[in-house]
C-alpha cells in the first residue's frame, strides 16, 4: 500500500451502543431477552463491559488512540424508567460522561435509540404501537432540555431497518415476532418518530440558544445487493433494495411514506429531515432468485467465494463503501458521516487491513469531492454483540469479560496512528500490514 491522505479536517473516532457496553440495567428489552436464554453463547447484557462504572478509563483509551469524536448511545430505560418519570440519576450520569468527553477534546455524537428501550415501552408494543412516535418525541425533548447544551450532533435512531427485521420479521431479537405487516408498521412509526425527534431537537436547541450548529441524522444500515446475472435475480435485488433501504431512507429524509408504509404522502408535512447522511456499512450480498423464499421476496442471499470473510462469514468488500457513498450523496447532497464500519475478527489478523482498505475508499471519495466528513470505527472494544453475545469480537480493544481488563490490539495502535496523522503512510502499511 502506497499510503494516502485523509485531510486535517477529517474527524475520526469510535462508536458504541449503551446496551452493549454499560451493563447493570435490568429495565430494558434485551435484559428480558437474555433472561429467556435467547443469546447464542449464553452470555448476558447485565455484564457487558461495565462501562457505566468505567467511563474515565474508557475515555482515556479513546484519547490514547487520538480519537477526535465518539459516537455513544443513551440508554432510554435509565432516563425514563417508567412512563413520564424521569431519572435525575440517569440524566446526571450522562451529563458527567459528556462533560468528560468534551474536557478530553472529544466531540460526542449521541444516539437516542440503538435497539434497546424500557420494558414499559416494550410491553405496550414498542414501535408497533401507534403512540410510539409521540412517546419517542417526549423522550427526545427531555433529553435535549437536560443535555442539549453539551450535544450538537445527534442520531435519532440507529438502523431502523435492521431493528424492524430482527425484532418483528425474523423474530431473532426481542420481542421475537414474525410478521410482515408488523415489520412495516414498525418502520412507519420509526419514520414518524424520527421526524418528530428531528424537529424537537432543532426547536429546543434553538429556543434555548444552545451552541450551534445543530446536526441531526439517522444511522442508516445500507448493504450492497448485487444480483446474479439473470432477470429474476435482478428483480429480487431491486425489491430488497426498495423494501430494506429506500422506503426507510426516503421516509426519514423527506417525510414521504412510500408504499407499503403509506400511499406516498407526507403525513407530518413536506420537509427535509436530515442534516447529514449517517452510514453503517459492513458488507454486501449476492442476490439469487429462489421460489423457496417468498418471505424474502423470492430472494436468496449468498456470499462471494472470491472474497475474504470475517468471523461471522460476511464478505469483506471495501469498494461497497465507495459505491454507497456515491449513490446517496447523488440523491441527497448532504455531508456523509460513516457512523459504523468494522469487522468481527477475534484474532485481529484481518482488522488492520480492513481499516486501511476502507479508509482508502474514503480518501478516494474525498478526492472526488464527496464530503465524507467523519469516520467512526465499530467498535471501541469487544462488547455484548446482541444475539451473538460476547463471542463476536468487533473491538479495537480486547476485553476480558471476566476481569474487565482492556488491552489495545495491534489494530488499535494502527488506528491511533491514523487518527493522529489523518493519513495512512507507507511506513504504517509496512509496520502493520507487512506491505
Amino acid at each position: 500500500m502506497q499510503g494516502f491522505e485523509l485531510g486535517r479536517d477529517f474527524l475520526m473516532g469510535t462508536a458504541t451502543a449503551a446496551l452493549q457496553i454499560e451493563g447493570g440495567d435490568r429495565n430494558n428489552n434485551w435484559y428480558r431477552w437474555c433472561e429467556l436464554g435467547k443469546i447464542k453463547d449464553g452470555s448476558h447484557c447485565l455484564r457487558a463491559n461495565d462501562h457505566y462504572n468505567r467511563v474515565e478509563e474508557d475515555i482515556a483509551l479513546m484519547r490514547a488512540m487520538h480519537n477526535d469524536t465518539y459516537r455513544l448511545g443513551l440508554e432510554w430505560s435509565r432516563i425514563e424508567p417508567a412512563p413520564g418519570q424521569w431519572s435525575r440519576e440517569g440524566l446526571d450520569h450522562y451529563r458527567r460522561e459528556l462533560e468528560l468527553l468534551l474536557d478530553a477534546g472529544i466531540t460526542p455524537l449521541v444516539t437516542l435509540h440503538h435497539f434497546s428501550h424500557p420494558l414499559w415501552f416494550e410491553d405496550m408494543g414498542g414501535w408497533e404501537n401507534r403512540r410510539s412516535p409521540e412517546i419517542f418525541r417526549r423522550y427526545t425533548r427531555t433529553v435535549v432540555e437536560n443535555l442539549g447544551d453539551l450535544i450538537r450532533d445527534w442520531i435519532t435512531i440507529n438502523e431502523p431497518n435492521v431493528y424492524a427485521m430482527g425484532s418483528f420479521l425474523t423474530g431473532e431479537w426481542p420481542p421475537g415476532k414474525k410478521s410482515i405487516p408488523a415489520y412495516f408498521r414498525v418502520l412507519r412509526n420509526m419514520v414518524l418518530g424520527h421526524i418528530l425527534a428531528y424537529r424537537e431537537i432543532h426547536a429546543v436547541r434553538s429556543a434555548r440558544n444552545f451552541p450551534c450548529p445543530t446536526r441531526v441524522g439517522v444511522a442508516n444500515h445500507i448493504r450492497v445487493f448485487d444480483p446474479e446475472d439473470n432477470a429474476l435475480a435482478r428483480g429480487a435485488a431491486r425489491r430488497l433494495d426498495y423494501l430494506f433501504h429506500t422506503i426507510v431512507v426516503r421516509g426519514m429524509a423527506e417525510g414521504k411514506l412510500s408504499f407499503p408504509l403509506g400511499t406516498g404522502g407526507c403525513p407530518l408535512g413536506k420537509g427535509f429531515y436530515m442534516d447529514f447522511f449517517g452510514l453503517n456499512y459492513y458488507s454486501r450480498d449476492i442476490v439469487a432468485f429462489s421460489w423457496k423464499n417468498p418471505g424474502m421476496l423470492f430472494a436468496r442471499l449468498k456470499t462471494d467465494p472470491e472474497l475474504p470473510k470475517n468471523d461471522l462469514g460476511w464478505d469483506i468488500y471495501p469498494e461497497g463503501l465507495y459505491r454507497i457513498c456515491k449513490e446517496y450523496y447523488a440523491k441527497y447532497k448532504v455531508p456523509i458521516y460513516i457512523t459504523e464500519n468494522g469487522i468481527c475478527d477475534a484474532d485481529d489478523d484481518q482488522r488492520p487491513r480492513y481499516i486501511c482498505d476502507h479508509l482508502e475508499q474514503v480518501a478516494r471519495l474525498r478526492r472526488e469531492g464527496i464530503p465524507v466528513e467523519r469516520y467512526y470505527h465499530w467498535t471501541l472494544m469487544d462488547n455484548f454483540e446482541w444475539t451473538e453475545g460476547e463471542s463476536a469480537r468487533f473491538g479495537l480493544i480486547h476485553c476480558n469479560f471476566e476481569t474487565q481488563e482492556r488491552t489495545l490490539r495491534n489494530s488499535a495502535r494502527l488506528y491511533g496512528e491514523i487518527c493522529k496523522a489523518k493519513a495512512v503512510t507507507p511506513e504504517m502499511a509496512a509496520k502493520y500490514l507487512g506491505a
